[in-house]
């Protein structure tokens, strides 16, 4: 009888295993590896056959957003990453901002640089992002950098992970990804890849540089190795590919620097400056730092976050500061304190966080591979239409989001 028992469990236990991971029933086909890539801060206008050959061939044979896609507000980086695997925009996901402060997690200030609170679940718990999704229903999943990725969000990790390090170059972050691939243990069905060259080199030569076309053109050789990679693994024309940025950039002349309390220092408190700000009122100081910042400014608009246009999608969030402030596309958004410190620049730099609208702030969308329809044209795009699209190929139910499945795309 204990023996009649034990069969018994063994047997519910696969089939619950197969109902989670239906893939595996037999005579089901797989749905083929997908794997996001992110080239931060890159625009449509970068990919050129020149600089970039080996995308502007995926392209052709592909879907591919020609003006590219919408950033979410702010289109800054980690909102806008975490926007693209959740398929919600920052004000609903959670990471309004690079930096953010949040009433329920006191004295402690989120920031890329704070490793404390990126791996901290509480800042990434109000989305769950696709990873998440996936891993519940049965998919492994590897993330070969990602924001968010570090952080144990609703309890789950990644099968496979690595923390940032941002002097790993491209080539070492492919192999990485492609030794994933190779565990003995079965290839993960969602991966996510992630360079921030093209990013670095925008803000610090600006857009159009001969340094950013260096590395759009070191990120394209490493795609190439990619593709070398897959192939050698039996894979070639297997795999999806959805190549995006999460925003563009804008050049920033020297001195377009806007102090937003010059006429009245210490009058509000800064909690992230550059194309897009924030400040928080000071206690009982309210009346003083809102006459300061809700004044006509020019090159800079700012409103109550409560006032944010709606169109933005933004100031909802708990995390959203008293006052949202944006630049005019070419001008950042500082205050005494930091003009105090910083050497004013003597070069054009480049920047991003603007109104995601600005034709400077579009990202690239490129998806190529079996369940691709090859030549489509996606002429108007949100960045939150990624996430369905995602879900769709790797076969999971995913989470009600802001974006719908972008038309055409796929087969």
């Amino acid at each position: 009888m204990r023996f009649r028992i034990t069969i018994g469990l063994v047997a519910a236990f696969l089939l619950s295993a197969c109902a989670a991971f239906q893939p595996t029933q037999p005579g089901v086909q797989p749905p083929p590896l997908t794997i996001l890539i992110s080239i931060d801060g890159f625009r449509p206008d970068y990919m050129t056959p020149a600089d970039t050959p080996v995308m502007a061939r995926l392209a052709s044979q592909g879907a591919l957003a020609p003006r590219g896609m919408r950033p979410s507000y702010p289109s800054i980086t980690f909102p806008n990453h975490y926007t693209l695997v959740t398929g919600q925009r920052p004000d609903r996901n959670g990471i309004v901002s690079n930096t953010m402060e949040d009433p329920a997690i006191p004295d402690v200030t989120f920031s890329m640089g704070n490793h404390e609170a990126v791996v901290d679940r509480r800042w990434w718990d109000e989305a769950e992002p696709l990873w998440v999704t996936a891993e519940q229903q049965g998919r492994k999943t590897a993330t070969m950098f990602w924001p968010g990725s570090e952080a144990d969000i609703h309890g789950v990790r990644p099968t496979h992970y690595a923390a940032f390090n941002q002097s790993m170059s491209s080539a070492e972050r492919v192999d990485v990804l492609l030794g994933w691939i190779d565990d003995p243990a079965g290839p993960p069905a969602f991966a996510t890849l992630y360079f921030d060259i093209v990013d670095t080199a925008g803000h610090r030569y600006g857009p159009g540089s001969d340094e950013v076309k260096a590395s759009a053109a070191e990120v394209d050789a490493a795609i190439g190795r990619l593709l070398d990679g897959l192939k050698a693994r039996g894979l070639e024309g297997k795999v999806n590919l959805v190549i995006v940025a999460d925003h563009g950039m804008a050049a920033v002349p020297p001195d377009h620097t806007i102090v937003a309390d010059a006429e009245d220092p210490g009058a509000v408190r800064m909690v992230t400056g550059g194309a897009s700000g924030g400040f928080a009122l000071i206690p009982g100081q309210e009346a003083r730092g809102e006459a300061l910042l809700l004044k006509p400014h020019d090159h800079m608009t700012c409103w109550r976050k409560e006032d944010v246009p709606e169109r933005l999608h933004y100031g909802h969030n708990p995390r959203v500061p008293a006052i949202v402030c944006m630049a005019q596309v070419g001008w950042y958004i500082s205050n005494a304190d930091m003009a105090g410190r910083r050497k004013p620049s003597t070069r054009t730099t480049g920047a991003h966080g603007y109104d995601n609208r600005a034709p400077e702030m579009a990202a690239l969308f490129l998806a190529v591979g079996p369940s691709v329809k090859a030549g489509a044209r996606v002429q108007d795009m949100d960045n939150v239409d990624v996430y369905p699209l995602l879900a769709a190929m790797i076969g999971v139910k995913g989470k009600p989001g802001d974006g719908k499945l972008p038309p055409g795309v796929l087969k």
